[in-house]
């Protein structure tokens, strides 16, 4: 049996190498969402060999992730197989990309049945295009843009900072208010975005704000995820302000865009399944899906 242990932030140390060194692409495979989900879906990590390995539930379904690490996987899946039996449940990983479904295939060939997990794909987008808005796909988010700008004359774009990300938490909550019932999906991902607010420095997050007439009216986090793709973690904004969240987006990129010009895409996460925010995330047109799969392990 492996030897899981709860997620603290001091494990970023040791956990930050291994997944910088996987070089995947979903989000999950982020310290900063292993830690603010840790208490939600009771995420415990371990080292195995040279891998990150992390275990949580869902729905009363026990599964990992897909190892994060280098060198030999075949004795860390054998690690995982023989943890799962000896805690009596099935050997399920959750989150499987399709690169990681070959690797398994070659490795693990006829052991695996993969579903499909289309709540959990991730919309990739091209930093270039949501900084500049053009053609005719983005012309309505440019136009929304335009308006704010030409609407709003007393208006501003402040990175996140000590001095004011209080101003953003209280925004958040009276986001949350407007949005959430007591136990619903958006209350968890308040309880997540708390350990982000609490935390921000310690786990290198950035952010952006805008404000209006004084008062902050949205904000966003992330952080570089990999080699060529940075995550938006968090992006709230009042939508009976027109423009809100077009402004707060499009501005941000430009911040990354500027700070990280060799980053070519941005990962806005996944939609949960639902289904306004579905169609917010594909108005902007992704470059492609981060498709997601659920492998169950088989004789």
């Amino acid at each position: 049996m492996i030897e899981f242990k709860e997620v603290n932030i001091e494990d970023k140390k040791w956990m930050d190498p291994l997944l910088v060194t996987a070089d995947m692409r979903g989000c999950h495979q982020n310290f900063t969402n292993i830690f603010s989900w840790s208490k939600i879906y009771n995420y415990r990590v371990a080292q195995v060999e040279n891998f990150l390995v992390v275990k949580g539930i869902m729905n009363d379904l026990h599964y990992y992730f897909y190892p994060a690490g280098s060198g030999d996987i075949k004795p860390v899946f054998k690690a995982l197989q023989e943890d799962a039996s000896s805690c009596g449940h099935e050997f399920a990983l959750a989150g499987v990309s399709l690169d990681n479904m070959a690797e398994m295939k070659r490795v693990f060939p006829d052991h695996f049945e993969y579903k499909e997990m289309r709540d959990s794909f991730d919309y990739i987008y091209s930093l270039d295009k949501l900084v500049n808005l053009s053609g005719n796909k983005l012309h309505s988010k440019r136009n929304h843009v335009n308006r704010f700008i030409k609407s709003n004359t007393n208006w501003s774009f402040e990175q996140i900072s000590s001095e004011n990300i209080a101003e953003c938490w209280e925004m958040n909550l009276e986001w949350c208010k407007i949005h959430s019932e007591p136990g619903d999906e958006i209350a968890k991902e308040c309880c997540a975005v708390r350990r982000c607010f609490e935390n921000f420095q310690a786990l290198g997050l950035e952010g952006g704000l805008i404000r209006l007439e004084g008062k902050v009216i949205a904000y966003t986090m992330g952080e570089r995820l990999n080699s060529d793709t940075y995550v938006i973690h968090i992006e709230k904004a009042f939508g009976e302000v027109p423009g809100a969240y077009q402004i707060i987006n499009h501005e941000f990129a430009v911040f990354i865009q500027n700070n990280y010009p060799e980053l070519i895409y941005v990962n806005r996460e996944e939609d949960m399944g639902f289904e306004g925010l579905r169609k917010a995330k594909e108005s902007y047109h992704p470059e492609f899906l981060e498709e997601k799969y659920l492998a169950t392990y088989f004789d």
